[in-house]
């Protein structure tokens, strides 16, 4: 079963993760630029998004899962910003960008679970947690990959949040932004959004964001940032 938004489709039959709302959150929050790398691409969700976002960029999108890869060619052939993203079948740790080209923005909604106990399916297991994809591996890739004026902007679990911001201060990557989300107001912190620079930044932007008021509608913040996105 896909999930249909304004102005594209996704198919999700042989992707692990389905369309969640922590990639829906990164791709309506996450800055851009005029070439952008989207790492763990899954079903191409968060590319397509930024592409509508940024209707000059141009997008890479790497994704190591076969099943991902061919949900990710089939949402971005039948989407209108297919001219402008470019799947490719690796994993973060073997891309090399053809003329050791770097990018404006990358993008990152990476497995989460780092010590809890694995799904018996492969598939699932390797999407969700962080064997393939550990925060020092994305850290010291997306420097890698970076322009001097690039930014990287991830979704995390809170409790990996220091993690990450560690492994990336050791590669040179300081947090210029973060917004910490609720789900609920009376609900503890569930996830990060975090954007990373290779520049010091005077200051870093700290926010709280909550996603669900006590009757279940979205908030006044989570729906300004989706409403180019969610149907209703």
């Amino acid at each position: 079963m896909g999930f249909t938004f304004k102005n594209f489709h996704i198919s999700q039959e042989h992707t692990a993760m389905k369309v969640g709302t922590d990639g829906v959150l990164l791709g309506a929050w996450a800055e851009g630029g005029a070439d952008i790398l989207d790492i763990g691409t899954g079903t191409g969700l968060i590319a397509l998004m930024m592409a509508q976002r940024f209707p000059s960029a141009h997008i890479d999108a790497v994704e190591m899962d076969e099943g991902a890869v061919a949900d990710a060619h089939l949402n971005i052939v039948r989407s209108p910003f297919r001219d402008r993203i470019n799947i490719i079948h690796t994993s973060l740790q073997d891309y090399h960008p053809q003329n050791g080209c770097r990018y404006e923005a990358i993008v990152c909604n990476p497995p989460y679970f780092i010590n809890s106990l694995k799904s018996p399916l492969r598939q699932r297991s390797t999407a969700r947690h962080a064997d393939t994809l550990s925060c020092q591996e994305l850290a010291r890739h997306a420097e890698r990959l970076l322009k001097e004026n690039g930014k990287l902007s991830v979704i995390i679990s809170a409790e990996n949040k220091e993690t990450l911001e560690s492994e990336a201060l050791f590669c040179g990557l300081s947090i210029r932004k973060i917004v910490y989300v609720r789900t609920k107001e009376a609900k503890p912190v569930k996830r990060c959004l975090m954007e990373f620079t290779k520049a010091f930044p005077a200051h870093c932007d700290v926010h709280e964001a909550v996603l669900a008021l006590p009757d279940g509608r979205r908030t006044e913040w989570y729906r300004q940032l989706t409403e180019d996105f969610y149907i209703r």
